[in-house]
């Protein structure tokens, strides 16, 4: 077993699936603990638990661990795949954009995931409230809890913001009744921000830099999350989502941030880029704050991730389903490299890259199941293109980094669906390095970058000892060499970065959210549909509206239950 919080066994549980929309406004967590009957430090210990338990506590119809529905099929990363476009079809509205509704067919996906959020905040709120009725006396570790606390919640706070933009902040100092008031408006874009950033800043004021425990928020993961948000708000944004400037006293908070992270020592890049996508190795020394799960705890079916749980090969017989989540043409392509081991940034999109002739970033075969190529590292299984559920709609790829071989001692599969304890990380240290070089960049210092991006691809590099076939060879020909000084302008950085960006994080979810904060989601994204529509014809009607698509809508129902208190976002 992993050294880490045990979740599965909490004594909170959480609440039913089909709860009432209002849940999340009156949501307290079920079973023996609440506010009202803290006894002890084990108690009140217990509720940051189940705080951290409910960051991990989406559905595959809710998700809020994993974002592939949301950053990852919304992006030019990959088609929903599955078994047609009427397979689960809010994923398809959410591809083509244009058919995103405000209250999904059944209240599925984001309105589940706002839900599931709120739940999350809650949760967090109600241990706040009890933490801080104790005195330091009866709770040592009542500073360091009530930092982890707010963590939290400001975590939960920020993937709602960046999902939906406008959402109501709500804190332990609420009662139930003024929770009603608050509308999603209440603060402006930049004020919204700044509220989840005093969260993240007294974790960072007062959390200790190593923890006893793994899993639990230390200074250091609060301070690459605040620097995250820093980022994510010095683009600066007008009511019509468009990027009208970036702030550079932000940027230089991002380069002070990210920099205790990096000069503390603590965090580095796995040698193996494999290794991040690897149970054996979760919680590693790349991983500044993850998601945490478990397997064979005593419980039932143990604290699994299902939220990733149908993107498995559906033919293949080790697994049966169900197909989702097909990396798409453009990000097979963008593998590619030149003769000189480097990206093709312009012209990478201009014909469909052919894996037997192609030099490629070895990335590609850690990212995508390839016919021939070993399948997650297991020489002796080559992915197959029997495997795949629709190539007529489709095509023949399949994600991998989510997935675990069926023979891995964190796999487990329930019925038709498939669950792992593998952990899923939220920010890891090449974020942090690549946040800090995209901060050089725009303020004007592309050299600081530089050493930057090419760490980064010189691990990239050495990562081919677990992608060989059986005979020992590489299925593809790799090249992939670091960026040189000469020629190394701010427009050639800026470009380079939103490249690495991508091939690192590649079907990790953050490739929609990058384009929506740089600014540059609309022509991307609508020139990645236009030539898709010549490969795909399923997306002869997609489109990307700029000023609405940037962001979800706010769920129907709690306008409804809020009596239009909650303002809909512009287009809707």
């Amino acid at each position: 077993m992993k050294n880490k919080i045990l979740f599965s066994t909490l004594l909170v549980a959480g609440a039913s699936l089909f709860s009432s929309c209002s849940d999340f406004l009156e949501y307290q967590p079920q079973g023996t603990l609440s506010s009202d009957n803290i006894k002890s430090a084990s108690n009140a210990d217990a509720l940051v638990t189940a705080a951290y338990a409910s960051v991990g506590n989406g559905e595959m119809i809710g998700p809020i661990a994993s974002m592939w529905v949301y950053g990852s099929v919304r992006s030019d990363d990959a088609y929903k795949g599955g078994g047609g476009v009427a397979d689960l079809e809010d994923i398809n509205f959410y591809e083509q954009h244009n058919l995103t509704q405000p209250q999904q067919g059944g209240g599925f996906y984001h309105p589940y995931t706002w839900e599931n959020y709120y739940k999350a905040i809650s949760r967090a709120n109600v241990g706040l409230r009890s933490i801080n009725d104790l005195t330091d006396a009866d709770f040592p570790l009542k500073k360091t809890r009530l930092a982890e606390l707010r963590f939290l919640r400001a975590h939960a706070h920020f993937m709602l913001k960046m999902l939906f933009k406008y959402v109501p902040y709500v804190d332990e100092a609420l009662s139930n009744d003024e929770i009603l008031t608050v509308s999603n408006r209440a603060l402006t874009n930049d004020q919204l921000w700044d509220k989840i950033a005093t969260d993240f800043q007294y974790a960072v004021d007062n959390l200790p830099v190593t923890q006893t425990q793994v899993g639990r928020a230390n200074k250091l993961s609060a301070a690459a999350y605040l620097a995250k948000l820093r980022l994510y708000q010095a683009y600066e944004q007008d009511d019509n989502n468009k990027v009208t400037g970036i702030n550079r006293a932000k940027l230089q908070e991002v380069v002070n941030l990210t920099q205790l992270v990096i000069s503390s020592g603590k965090y580095d890049l796995q040698p193996d880029f494999a290794e991040n996508f690897l149970p054996e190795f979760d919680n590693g020394i790349e991983s500044v704050f993850s998601v945490q799960y478990s397997i064979n705890d005593g419980t039932t079916v143990g604290r699994l991730n299902f939220e990733t749980g149908l993107n498995y090969p559906h033919g293949a017989p080790q697994y049966g389903c169900c197909g989702f989540h097909q990396p798409s043409q453009n990000l097979a392509n963008a593998f590619g490299t030149d003769a000189n081991g480097l990206p093709k940034l312009d012209t990478f999109n201009d014909a469909v890259i052919d894996f037997k002739t192609a030099t490629v970033d070895p990335r590609v075969d850690h990212t995508i199941g390839i016919d021939g190529h070993p399948y997650k590292y297991n020489a002796a299984l080559p992915f197959s293109n029997s495997w795949v559920r629709d190539p007529g709609v489709y095509g023949f790829f399949q994600s991998m980094k989510e997935q675990q071989l069926a023979t891995s001692s964190t796999y487990k599969k329930q019925g038709p669906f498939i669950g792992t304890s593998k952990n899923i990380d939220i920010i890891r240290y090449a974020d942090v390095l690549l946040f800090q070089a995209e901060a050089y960049i725009e303020l004007g210092q592309p050299a600081l970058a530089l050493p930057l991006i090419n760490k980064i691809r010189a691990r990239a590099a050495a990562s081919t000892g677990r992608t060989k076939k059986a005979d020992g060879t590489n299925p593809s020909n790799y090249l992939i060499r670091p960026y040189s000084a000469t020629n190394w302008t701010q427009d050639y950085a800026r470009k380079a970065l939103q490249f690495e960006r991508r091939l690192e994080f590649a079907t990790e979810s953050p490739r929609f959210f990058d384009l929506v904060r740089w600014g540059i989601a609309e022509p991307t994204l609508n020139a990645y549909l236009t030539k898709e529509k010549t490969r795909r014809s399923y997306l002869s009607g997609a489109k990307f509206t700029a000023g609405r698509d940037e962001y979800l809508p706010i769920p129907q129902r709690e306008i409804n239950f809020t009596k239009g208190l909650y303002k809909q976002n512009p287009g809707f």
